[in-house]
């Protein structure tokens, strides 16, 4: 009797571990092939176009001689993705690729926004001759699609200015983070503005204050706006994709990270870079 149940034992544990190797890997499936590197980044020229304005007194001035210094090693360090592809926040009527010319030729040296100072320059220094511009308007925002009166009453009141306790702490939060953006150095402000942690702290502001308005009108007014319009944003990324020998730098507004980065993440197509990883 107790040799009957050795064994029985014995094939029981080794059934077991087989049965655990037999599992194969999600990546025997769904390899990941093309590379993405998202960089986030606050907008250097400031156009006060967020919902969160940040104080004169807390501007970051990119073209001063010690941040022009940090800008070069934040080009640098972002260069050692060696990206084969740039994409960045902006519109086909910016016209990335003719301005990229220009640039070449020694204009726009002096914008500070971003999209020069960051995806310009590594385009021009890595010697590629297409930007693309990737940025796209939400589904809410096309013409003659919804009920002009539909729209006004979905939008009502949705201002991102609210009573609600976690919608005060996002503001202590923000405020904390202008202040940070003076003391640290771009490199390493980049990287924690990228980190993960951020990206989900940075998303739940979306999930507070006029999220909650009625029962699902503020849920609603979020899909048809700003979930739409990353969910297009990738949608243009997947139209610039060629093969698995793409590395893509996408150079864009930070708050676009999270859902940017849960779609790249998700998909089978992509594999997204941690921003300080790159050796």
């Amino acid at each position: 009797m107790l040799l009957f149940l050795s064994l029985f034992l014995l094939n029981a544990s080794l059934s077991f571990g087989q049965h655990k190797t037999d599992i194969l890997p999600l990546s025997s499936f769904f390899p990941k092939q093309v590379k993405v590197l998202f960089v986030g980044s606050f907008h250097f020229h400031y156009p006060g176009l967020d919902a969160h304005v940040i104080a004169d007194s807390n501007k970051v001035d990119v073209l001063s001689e010690s941040r022009k210094k940090e800008v070069t090693e934040l080009v640098n360090y972002i260069k050692r993705f060696k990206p084969t592809k740039i994409a960045i926040e902006a519109f086909p009527k910016w016209e990335s690729t003719e301005k990229l010319r220009g640039y070449k030729k020694g204009a726009y040296r002096m914008e500070r926004d971003e999209r020069y100072q960051l995806g310009l320059r590594i385009a021009n220094e890595l010697h590629l001759d297409t930007i693309y511009a990737i940025d796209d308007n939400p589904m809410v925002s096309d013409p003659g699609k919804f009920d002009p009166v539909y729209i006004k009453n979905l939008f009502k009141d949705y201002d991102y200015k609210s009573d609600d306790p976690y919608s005060k702490i996002y503001e202590k939060w923000y405020a904390y983070e202008d202040k940070l953006q003076l003391r640290l150095n771009l490199l390493d402000y980049f990287k924690h503005i990228n980190s993960r942690t951020y990206h989900q702290a940075g998303h739940g502001a979306y999930l507070t204050g006029d999220f909650k308005l009625d029962h699902k009108r503020g849920a609603d007014a979020l899909t048809m706006n700003w979930y739409s319009r990353n969910l297009r944003i990738f949608r243009n990324l997947q139209e610039i994709t060629e093969g698995p020998k793409d590395r893509i730098l996408v150079i864009f507004g930070n708050g676009h990270g999270s859902i940017l980065r849960q779609l790249l993440e998700s998909s089978p197509e992509y594999e997204w870079v941690e921003f300080d990883k790159l050796k």
